[in-house]
């Protein structure tokens, strides 16, 4: 599976969670259009991302995304906070 992930493009990744998001947004009941007015994006980029004609959607519309559909915790999945270094903790027991 990892493997399978590194072996995409960056825009089929981006394909595969416009359609994900596509899902969640459903699921939470919301129209393209509800999505777009508590997010502040048009209904053509939220289309255009879901259907994957839109891969260069920025980061901070994504942030906007998430936020609308109540899922914006979600995306400390991403790169979630590291553990403090075995250095770190053995500096701290030195003081």
């Amino acid at each position: 599976m990892h493997n399978e992930l590194y072996e995409q493009s960056g825009s089929d990744i981006i394909r595969q969670l416009g359609q994900r998001y596509s899902d969640y947004r459903k699921r939470t009941g919301q129209t393209q259009k509800e999505v777009a007015e508590k997010s502040g994006l048009s209904v053509f980029t939220i289309s255009s991302f879901e259907n994957g004609s839109a891969t260069g959607a920025t980061l901070a519309s994504f942030i906007k995304l998430l936020r609308a559909i109540d899922s914006l915790d979600e995306i400390e999945k991403l790169l979630p906070e590291l553990p403090e270094s075995p250095r770190a903790l053995f500096k701290k027991k030195q003081k």
